[in-house]
């Protein structure tokens, strides 16, 4: 017979989440300590990681990221660009 499924509220999710979020402790000892699965902890801190809701998983920190790979992105092409250029003046100097 199949066990019946634990269903937790969100405000247990959250308390969960923050936990794991706000002590740096890992997800298997808080999932240990609450006595709940550790891959349902993980999926937990994955979602709110995603949605913004955890701490270090905000929109505003992830928007900061994607402009900081945009401009390193942007500096990438003009330095292989510079490159490309010194290379062909170290051909020509070299004849």
């Amino acid at each position: 017979m199949a066990e019946k499924r634990r269903k937790f509220d969100a405000e247990f999710r959250e308390g969960a989440v923050r936990i794991v979020t706000e002590t740096g402790k890992t997800v298997a000892e808080v999932a240990k300590d609450l006595g709940i699965n550790e891959t349902t902890l993980a999926s937990w801190v994955s979602w709110a990681r995603r949605a913004g809701t955890a701490p270090g998983g905000g929109n505003d920190e992830l928007e900061r990221l994607r402009r900081e790979n945009a401009q390193l992105k942007r500096d990438n092409k003009e330095l292989a660009m510079e490159r490309d250029v010194l290379k062909r003046c170290m051909v020509l100097w070299v004849k």
